[in-house]
């Protein structure tokens, strides 16, 4: 039977093995995925058996921005376990995957896959490096920005990466800012930028839980309107990036914060990149 590109590179996927091995696998078991793998086994081949079923939720987050302050990528390389995240040489590969990112201004995981890197690609490179390492990895999330003020930032052991962007192209007091909105996003987790950024659906999901507290409370029906409304205000303050209260200094509101380094300084869009689903 005729074997096609897509099924060898299934099965390289599902094994990390070599594509020609994948290829006479398929071959000789017409196509049986099962058989070919246990094929693979028997001719000693070091093969990843069915990766694709495991659990990718460690790895590293690699957050960075061009030289010019305009554009930055956040790339989560994904393994299985904290002992692989934690390995010098796979830090090096999701800096060298990111850097591709960020080089070529790559917009999508399906983009970074197909992009070069050294003589294969990004996601054939990670195939092979998963009968090296034994484990499932692959790039599991990617985000960008670009704008007029663009910084970077990696939280906790390469465990978190948040992009920032600003309205106001990058000067030194301008990246201290926002680079302390970085943080405040990566330690606070805002759901948006502000009011305006959150969507009707979680709106109507707060407005209902704020009344059916109050009925839960006793508050009379025609209190519940205003009560609801009252409690949305408190989300929008505690949840959205400019309305928090500023880490460093509780006085100030993250908005009012950014107002101190420039009366017209802003926010305008974040990225936060975790590990994990």
């Amino acid at each position: 039977m005729s074997i096609t590109a897509a099924e060898v590179n299934k099965l390289r996927q599902q094994t990390g093995s070599g594509l020609m091995d994948c290829k006479n696998a398929l071959t000789e078991t017409n196509g049986d995925f099962e058989a070919a793998i246990d094929f693979l086994r028997k001719k000693g081949a070091k093969i990843s058996e069915k990766r694709a079923d495991r659990e990718a939720n460690e790895g590293v987050v690699i957050a960075l921005t061009n030289a010019e302050g305009t554009f930055g990528v956040a790339v989560n390389l994904s393994c299985e376990t904290d002992f692989v995240a934690k390995n010098e040489s796979f830090i090096a590969i999701g800096k060298e995957v990111a850097q591709i990112a960020l080089d070529n201004k790559i917009k999508s995981i399906d983009d970074l896959n197909a992009s070069k890197m050294g003589n294969t690609t990004v996601g054939e490179r990670l195939i092979n490096e998963v009968g090296k390492i034994g484990e499932k990895i692959g790039v599991s999330k990617f985000e960008f920005l670009e704008g007029e003020g663009v910084v970077s930032y990696i939280h906790m052991g390469y465990r978190m990466g948040v992009l920032v962007q600003t309205n106001k192209s990058l000067n030194d007091a301008i990246t201290l800012g926002a680079k302390d909105a970085a943080m405040q996003i990566a330690a606070m987790a805002p759901v948006a930028v502000d009011e305006s950024g959150v969507s009707s659906d979680r709106i109507q999901r707060e407005l209902e839980i704020g009344a059916e507290l109050a009925r839960n409370e006793g508050k009379p029906e025609a209190m519940i309107e205003k009560i609801s409304q009252g409690r949305l205000k408190k989300f929008y303050q505690e949840n959205t990036l400019l309305a928090q209260s500023f880490v460093k200094d509780g006085n100030l509101t993250v908005g009012a914060y950014l107002k101190t380094i420039d009366k017209d300084l802003t926010v305008v869009a974040f990225k936060r990149v975790t590990l994990g689903s």
